[in-house]
């Protein structure tokens, strides 16, 4: 039998929840204008790779949540910077 657990988010209240949202400067509302023009993107499958990164570099990607997301954003950023080269 699975134990079920509490998510912070089930811990907040709506007015908490409401705060946080307002308080993030990465959260925006949306418009009609920008639904519009929204396209749903899938995303693609991941391939698990073994690399060698320097333990400094990884360190520093490590210190947040989405770390390796965050690595692939870079790297596909790079590539189509380099593409039309």
């Amino acid at each position: 039998m699975r134990k079920k657990t509490k998510t912070k988010l089930r811990r907040r209240t709506p007015a908490q929840i409401r705060q946080a949202i307002a308080a993030d400067p990465e959260a925006h509302s949306t418009t009609a204008a920008f639904w519009k023009h929204a396209k749903v993107v899938l995303p693609t499958l991941k391939t698990i790779v073994t690399m060698r990164l320097d333990s400094d570099l990884l360190k520093w990607f490590r210190q947040h949540p989405g770390y390796q997301t965050r690595i692939n954003a870079i790297l596909r950023a790079y590539m189509q910077a380099h593409e039309s080269v």
